[in-house]
Protein backbone atom coordinates (compact mmCIF):
# COMPACT_ATOMS: atom_id res chain seq x y z
CA UNK A 1 0.00 0.00 0.00
CA UNK A 2 3.00 2.21 0.65
CA UNK A 3 1.75 5.78 0.27
CA UNK A 4 -1.45 7.01 1.88
CA UNK A 5 -2.02 10.76 1.29
CA UNK A 6 1.71 11.41 1.79
CA UNK A 7 4.75 9.15 1.68
CA UNK A 8 5.59 9.50 5.38
CA UNK A 9 2.04 9.15 6.73
CA UNK A 10 2.20 12.60 8.34
CA UNK A 11 -1.16 13.79 7.02
CA UNK A 12 -2.77 10.41 7.63
CA UNK A 13 -1.67 10.21 11.25
CA UNK A 14 -2.74 13.82 11.81
CA UNK A 15 -6.24 13.05 10.51
CA UNK A 16 -6.48 9.84 12.54
CA UNK A 17 -5.27 11.58 15.71
CA UNK A 18 -7.64 14.53 15.37
CA UNK A 19 -10.56 12.22 14.62
CA UNK A 20 -9.77 9.92 17.52
CA UNK A 21 -9.36 12.75 20.00
CA UNK A 22 -12.50 14.48 18.69
CA UNK A 23 -14.51 11.34 19.28
CA UNK A 24 -13.45 11.14 22.92
CA UNK A 25 -13.87 14.88 23.36
CA UNK A 26 -17.51 14.56 22.34
CA UNK A 27 -18.02 11.64 24.74
CA UNK A 28 -16.37 13.55 27.57
CA UNK A 29 -18.35 16.75 27.04
CA UNK A 30 -21.77 15.27 26.34
CA UNK A 31 -21.68 12.57 29.00
CA UNK A 32 -19.52 14.52 31.50
CA UNK A 33 -17.39 11.39 31.68
CA UNK A 34 -13.67 12.00 32.23
CA UNK A 35 -12.38 8.44 32.55
CA UNK A 36 -11.82 8.27 28.77
CA UNK A 37 -8.99 10.81 29.05
CA UNK A 38 -6.70 8.11 30.40
CA UNK A 39 -7.85 5.72 27.68
CA UNK A 40 -7.57 8.12 24.76
CA UNK A 41 -4.61 10.30 25.57
CA UNK A 42 -3.27 9.61 29.04
CA UNK A 43 -3.14 12.71 31.12
CA UNK A 44 -1.66 12.47 34.58
CA UNK A 45 -4.17 14.37 36.71
CA UNK A 46 -2.16 14.15 39.94
CA UNK A 47 -1.36 17.83 39.69
CA UNK A 48 -4.78 19.03 38.53
CA UNK A 49 -6.34 19.62 41.93
CA UNK A 50 -4.12 22.44 43.15
CA UNK A 51 -3.48 23.72 39.64
CA UNK A 52 -7.19 24.40 39.19
CA UNK A 53 -7.12 26.43 42.40
CA UNK A 54 -3.89 28.30 41.83
CA UNK A 55 -3.62 28.91 38.07
CA UNK A 56 -5.95 30.78 35.77
CA UNK A 57 -4.22 30.26 32.44
CA UNK A 58 -5.18 27.59 29.95
CA UNK A 59 -1.92 25.74 30.59
CA UNK A 60 -3.40 24.59 33.88
CA UNK A 61 -5.62 22.17 32.09
CA UNK A 62 -2.81 20.52 30.20
CA UNK A 63 -1.24 19.43 33.52
CA UNK A 64 1.48 16.82 33.30
CA UNK A 65 1.21 14.53 30.32
CA UNK A 66 2.29 10.96 30.84
CA UNK A 67 2.78 9.56 27.41
CA UNK A 68 1.11 6.24 26.67
CA UNK A 69 -2.32 5.70 25.19
CA UNK A 70 -4.39 3.88 22.66
CA UNK A 71 -3.81 6.80 20.28
CA UNK A 72 -0.06 6.14 20.26
CA UNK A 73 -0.66 2.44 19.72
CA UNK A 74 -3.05 3.07 16.83
CA UNK A 75 -0.56 5.35 15.07
CA UNK A 76 2.32 2.89 15.46
CA UNK A 77 0.38 -0.18 14.33
CA UNK A 78 -1.49 1.60 11.54
CA UNK A 79 1.64 2.98 9.90
CA UNK A 80 3.38 -0.40 10.18
CA UNK A 81 0.52 -2.27 8.53
CA UNK A 82 -0.15 0.29 5.81
CA UNK A 83 3.45 0.37 4.62
CA UNK A 84 3.37 -3.30 3.79
CA UNK A 85 7.17 -3.65 3.38
CA UNK A 86 8.90 -4.44 6.66
CA UNK A 87 12.56 -4.14 7.59
CA UNK A 88 14.36 -5.11 10.74
CA UNK A 89 13.61 -1.85 12.56
CA UNK A 90 10.03 -2.87 12.04
CA UNK A 91 10.64 -6.65 11.96
CA UNK A 92 13.77 -8.41 13.25
CA UNK A 93 14.46 -11.69 11.44
CA UNK A 94 16.86 -14.47 12.38
CA UNK A 95 17.89 -16.98 9.70
CA UNK A 96 18.35 -20.66 10.46
CA UNK A 97 19.76 -23.09 7.91
CA UNK A 98 21.28 -22.25 4.56
CA UNK A 99 20.09 -21.05 1.19
CA UNK A 100 16.55 -21.74 0.10
CA UNK A 101 15.88 -24.15 2.96
CA UNK A 102 16.55 -21.52 5.61
CA UNK A 103 13.65 -20.66 7.89
CA UNK A 104 12.98 -16.98 8.55
CA UNK A 105 11.48 -16.40 11.96
CA UNK A 106 9.81 -13.12 12.70
CA UNK A 107 10.82 -12.22 16.25
CA UNK A 108 9.68 -8.69 17.05
CA UNK A 109 8.23 -5.58 15.55
CA UNK A 110 10.96 -3.46 17.05
CA UNK A 111 10.03 0.22 17.26
CA UNK A 112 6.32 -0.44 16.88
CA UNK A 113 6.49 -3.07 19.62
CA UNK A 114 8.29 -0.64 21.91
CA UNK A 115 5.51 1.91 21.51
CA UNK A 116 2.77 -0.71 21.92
CA UNK A 117 4.28 -2.24 25.07
CA UNK A 118 4.87 1.19 26.60
CA UNK A 119 1.41 2.42 25.66
CA UNK A 120 -0.37 -0.64 27.03
CA UNK A 121 1.60 -0.59 30.27
CA UNK A 122 1.05 3.06 31.04
CA UNK A 123 -2.44 3.23 29.61
CA UNK A 124 -3.71 0.29 31.64
CA UNK A 125 -1.97 1.53 34.78
CA UNK A 126 -3.59 4.95 34.58
CA UNK A 127 -6.96 3.58 33.47
CA UNK A 128 -7.10 1.19 36.42
CA UNK A 129 -6.09 4.03 38.72
CA UNK A 130 -8.85 6.34 37.53
CA UNK A 131 -11.42 3.54 37.64
CA UNK A 132 -10.73 3.22 41.36
CA UNK A 133 -12.24 6.67 41.83
CA UNK A 134 -16.04 6.79 41.77
CA UNK A 135 -15.86 10.44 40.73
CA UNK A 136 -12.92 12.66 39.97
CA UNK A 137 -13.82 16.13 41.26
CA UNK A 138 -10.62 17.55 39.83
CA UNK A 139 -12.26 17.54 36.39
CA UNK A 140 -15.46 19.26 37.55
CA UNK A 141 -14.51 22.70 36.22
CA UNK A 142 -13.40 21.43 32.82
CA UNK A 143 -16.27 19.01 32.23
CA UNK A 144 -18.83 21.80 32.05
CA UNK A 145 -16.69 24.33 30.17
CA UNK A 146 -16.70 23.65 26.42
CA UNK A 147 -13.86 26.07 25.63
CA UNK A 148 -11.44 24.80 28.27
CA UNK A 149 -12.20 21.18 27.44
CA UNK A 150 -11.74 21.81 23.71
CA UNK A 151 -8.35 23.48 24.25
CA UNK A 152 -7.31 20.51 26.39
CA UNK A 153 -8.19 17.95 23.69
CA UNK A 154 -6.69 20.01 20.85
CA UNK A 155 -3.40 20.26 22.69
CA UNK A 156 -3.53 16.56 23.45
CA UNK A 157 -3.94 15.75 19.74
CA UNK A 158 -0.91 17.91 18.86
CA UNK A 159 1.09 16.23 21.61
CA UNK A 160 0.27 12.68 20.50
CA UNK A 161 1.01 13.37 16.83
CA UNK A 162 4.29 15.19 17.52
CA UNK A 163 5.73 12.70 20.00
CA UNK A 164 4.84 9.83 17.63
CA UNK A 165 6.88 11.30 14.76
CA UNK A 166 9.94 8.99 15.04
CA UNK A 167 8.00 5.74 14.81
CA UNK A 168 5.61 7.17 12.20
CA UNK A 169 8.40 8.14 9.82
CA UNK A 170 10.50 5.01 10.41
CA UNK A 171 7.52 2.82 9.57
CA UNK A 172 7.13 4.72 6.29
CA UNK A 173 10.75 4.41 5.14
CA UNK A 174 11.96 1.73 2.69
CA UNK A 175 15.67 2.03 3.50
CA UNK A 176 17.07 -0.88 5.49
CA UNK A 177 20.72 -0.37 6.54
CA UNK A 178 22.39 -3.11 8.59
CA UNK A 179 22.11 -3.25 12.36
CA UNK A 180 24.08 -0.38 13.91
CA UNK A 181 25.17 0.71 17.36
CA UNK A 182 22.41 3.33 17.44
CA UNK A 183 19.80 0.58 17.26
CA UNK A 184 21.17 -1.24 20.29
CA UNK A 185 21.75 1.97 22.25
CA UNK A 186 18.22 3.16 21.53
CA UNK A 187 16.65 -0.14 22.61
CA UNK A 188 18.69 -0.12 25.83
CA UNK A 189 17.63 3.47 26.54
CA UNK A 190 13.98 2.53 26.00
CA UNK A 191 14.33 -0.48 28.31
CA UNK A 192 15.90 1.59 31.06
CA UNK A 193 13.32 4.33 30.64
CA UNK A 194 10.27 2.12 30.85
CA UNK A 195 11.65 0.29 33.90
CA UNK A 196 12.24 3.60 35.69
CA UNK A 197 8.86 4.99 34.69
CA UNK A 198 6.92 1.86 35.68
CA UNK A 199 8.77 1.50 38.97
CA UNK A 200 8.26 5.16 39.89
CA UNK A 201 4.57 5.04 38.99
CA UNK A 202 3.96 2.00 41.15
CA UNK A 203 5.97 3.36 44.07
CA UNK A 204 4.03 6.62 44.07
CA UNK A 205 0.67 4.86 43.77
CA UNK A 206 1.52 2.59 46.71
CA UNK A 207 2.69 5.59 48.72
CA UNK A 208 -0.46 7.60 48.04
CA UNK A 209 -2.74 4.68 48.89
CA UNK A 210 -1.08 4.15 52.29
CA UNK A 211 -3.06 5.85 55.10
CA UNK A 212 0.13 6.90 56.88
CA UNK A 213 1.21 8.84 53.77
CA UNK A 214 -1.75 11.20 53.82
CA UNK A 215 -0.59 14.82 53.72
CA UNK A 216 3.02 13.90 52.89
CA UNK A 217 5.18 14.24 49.79
CA UNK A 218 6.46 11.09 48.08
CA UNK A 219 10.11 10.41 48.94
CA UNK A 220 10.32 6.63 48.78
CA UNK A 221 12.15 4.37 46.32
CA UNK A 222 13.24 6.23 43.21
CA UNK A 223 11.56 9.34 44.59
CA UNK A 224 14.43 9.56 47.08
CA UNK A 225 16.81 10.30 44.22
CA UNK A 226 14.59 12.32 41.87
CA UNK A 227 11.59 14.55 42.50
CA UNK A 228 10.11 13.36 39.18
CA UNK A 229 11.63 9.96 38.28
CA UNK A 230 8.59 8.97 36.20
CA UNK A 231 9.21 11.93 33.90
CA UNK A 232 12.87 11.01 33.62
CA UNK A 233 11.89 7.51 32.50
CA UNK A 234 9.36 8.87 30.04
CA UNK A 235 11.76 11.33 28.45
CA UNK A 236 14.59 8.78 28.37
CA UNK A 237 12.56 6.07 26.63
CA UNK A 238 11.34 8.44 23.92
CA UNK A 239 14.87 9.64 23.27
CA UNK A 240 15.75 5.96 23.02
CA UNK A 241 13.19 5.50 20.26
CA UNK A 242 14.65 8.55 18.54
CA UNK A 243 18.19 7.17 18.74
CA UNK A 244 17.06 3.80 17.37
CA UNK A 245 15.43 5.54 14.40
CA UNK A 246 18.52 7.51 13.33
CA UNK A 247 20.19 4.89 11.07
CA UNK A 248 17.38 5.19 8.51
CA UNK A 249 16.85 8.95 8.59
CA UNK A 250 17.96 11.24 5.78
CA UNK A 251 17.57 14.94 5.06
CA UNK A 252 14.32 16.48 6.30
CA UNK A 253 13.39 13.20 8.01
CA UNK A 254 15.66 14.28 10.86
CA UNK A 255 12.92 16.72 11.83
CA UNK A 256 11.31 13.83 13.71
CA UNK A 257 13.63 14.89 16.52
CA UNK A 258 10.91 17.44 17.23
CA UNK A 259 9.02 14.59 18.90
CA UNK A 260 11.29 13.98 21.89
CA UNK A 261 12.32 17.66 21.96
CA UNK A 262 8.67 18.69 22.26
CA UNK A 263 8.05 16.18 25.04
CA UNK A 264 11.17 17.24 26.95
CA UNK A 265 10.34 20.94 26.74
CA UNK A 266 6.73 20.28 27.65
CA UNK A 267 7.63 18.43 30.84
CA UNK A 268 10.49 20.72 31.84
CA UNK A 269 8.95 24.11 31.14
CA UNK A 270 5.23 23.94 30.56
CA UNK A 271 2.83 21.36 31.90
CA UNK A 272 4.86 18.81 33.83
CA UNK A 273 7.45 19.67 36.43
CA UNK A 274 6.59 23.40 36.85
CA UNK A 275 2.97 22.71 37.82
CA UNK A 276 3.81 19.85 40.15
CA UNK A 277 6.60 21.83 41.80
CA UNK A 278 4.28 24.79 42.32
CA UNK A 279 1.64 22.53 43.80
CA UNK A 280 4.06 20.81 46.19
CA UNK A 281 5.64 24.12 47.25
CA UNK A 282 2.26 25.53 48.18
CA UNK A 283 1.40 22.43 50.19
CA UNK A 284 4.70 21.76 51.92
CA UNK A 285 6.83 24.87 51.41
CA UNK A 286 6.74 25.77 55.11
CA UNK A 287 7.86 22.28 56.18
CA UNK A 288 11.58 22.04 56.93
CA UNK A 289 11.75 18.40 55.86
CA UNK A 290 10.30 19.19 52.46
CA UNK A 291 12.72 22.08 51.98
CA UNK A 292 15.61 19.75 52.74
CA UNK A 293 14.22 17.13 50.36
CA UNK A 294 13.88 19.65 47.58
CA UNK A 295 17.33 21.13 48.14
CA UNK A 296 19.10 17.76 48.21
CA UNK A 297 17.10 15.88 45.56
CA UNK A 298 17.52 16.17 41.80
CA UNK A 299 14.43 17.47 39.97
CA UNK A 300 14.67 14.93 37.13
CA UNK A 301 17.78 12.73 36.75
CA UNK A 302 18.04 10.25 39.66
CA UNK A 303 21.21 10.93 41.65
CA UNK A 304 22.43 9.99 45.15
CA UNK A 305 21.53 12.68 47.67
CA UNK A 306 25.13 13.04 48.83
CA UNK A 307 26.16 13.82 45.25
CA UNK A 308 23.37 16.19 44.24
CA UNK A 309 23.23 18.05 47.53
CA UNK A 310 26.89 19.06 47.28
CA UNK A 311 26.90 20.24 43.68
CA UNK A 312 27.19 23.99 42.99
CA UNK A 313 23.97 25.73 42.00
CA UNK A 314 25.28 26.74 38.56
CA UNK A 315 25.99 23.09 37.73
CA UNK A 316 22.52 22.04 38.86
CA UNK A 317 20.92 24.66 36.66
CA UNK A 318 23.11 24.11 33.60
CA UNK A 319 23.19 20.30 33.54
CA UNK A 320 20.54 18.91 35.91
CA UNK A 321 17.56 21.16 35.11
CA UNK A 322 17.26 22.77 38.55
CA UNK A 323 15.72 25.97 37.24
CA UNK A 324 15.05 28.85 39.66
CA UNK A 325 11.36 29.07 38.71
CA UNK A 326 10.85 25.56 40.13
CA UNK A 327 11.18 27.20 43.55
CA UNK A 328 9.24 30.35 42.80
CA UNK A 329 6.39 29.34 45.09
CA UNK A 330 8.46 28.66 48.18
CA UNK A 331 7.93 31.16 51.03
CA UNK A 332 10.26 34.12 50.66
CA UNK A 333 12.12 33.39 53.87
CA UNK A 334 13.09 29.95 52.64
CA UNK A 335 16.53 28.86 51.48
CA UNK A 336 17.52 29.45 47.90
CA UNK A 337 20.00 27.74 45.62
Amino acid sequence: MGTVIDSHFLALTAIVTVGYQLMFFIVTFLLKFDKVTDFAGIVDIDSFSDCFKNHNCALTYFSSFETGSTNFIIIAVLTLVLKGSWHFRQFQRYEFGEGSIGVSVVVVVVLTLLVVVWGLRLGLFLLMRILQWEEDRRFDEMRSNFGKLAVFWIFQAVWVWTVSLPVTVVNAIDRDPPLQAQDIIGWIMWSMGIIVEATADQQKLTFKNAPESRGKWCNVGLWKYSRHPNYFGEIFLWWGIMVASTPVLEGAEWLVILGPVFLTLLLLFLSGIPLLEASADKKFGSVAGYRLYKKSTSPLIPLPLVVYGNLPSWFKTAFLFEFPFYSGNLPQDGPSW
